[in-house]
């Protein structure tokens, strides 16, 4: 069980998903499904779409985002900056070293990705790491691309809007 506040959670570090987010342009993401109803999907999309370089690690495709899609993260010939985890916790501590021999800078674990062990094993080779954390939904509260409820209506106003339809 992962502790309730980032204070005591050294996996949730304000400063580090800032630092990532800002810094940080081209992430491979593994797990990356080409089902729209996925979150995988979603979060590569919406990346996408913020101008950040996507790299779908998915052995079942050929290529997302207009971006060739590779089987592992050891087959990618290029830099990577952050590899985002879309994956069972049981596979993180490989995908951790395979991340490491790329020479990522960072080391994402998804909504529910949890692996102590995966995280350590990023966090003593230098990467940085986040754990159990939305990088799309860090992207949009840091960046100020969220509204309080999870959309960015841009209204701002303590007045009732009326619906557009009747």
């Amino acid at each position: 069980m992962l502790p309730a506040t980032t204070r005591t959670n050294p996996y949730q570090d304000e400063r580090t998903i800032r630092r990532i987010l800002d810094s940080m342009r081209t992430i491979a993401i593994v797990g990356l499904s080409d089902k729209v109803i996925r979150a995988s999907y979603f979060v590569g999309y919406y990346l996408s779409y913020r101008g950040y370089r996507i790299v779908p690690v998915n052995p079942a495709l050929d290529e997302a985002f207009g971006q060739r899609a590779y089987p592992t993260l050891s087959d990618i010939p290029f830099p990577v900056d952050v590899v985002d985890v879309f994956r069972a916790p049981d596979v993180v501590p490989d995908l951790a070293r395979e991340a490491i021999a790329l020479r990522a800078k960072a080391f994402w674990l998804q909504f529910g990705v949890i692996s102590f062990e995966g995280a350590r094993i990023a966090a003593q080779a230098g990467l940085d790491v986040v754990m159990d954390r939305c990088i799309k939904v860090e992207h949009a509260r840091y960046l100020g691309q969220m509204h309080w409820f999870g959309l960015n209506t841009g209204v701002v106003s303590s007045r009732r809007q009326r619906p557009f339809c009747r």
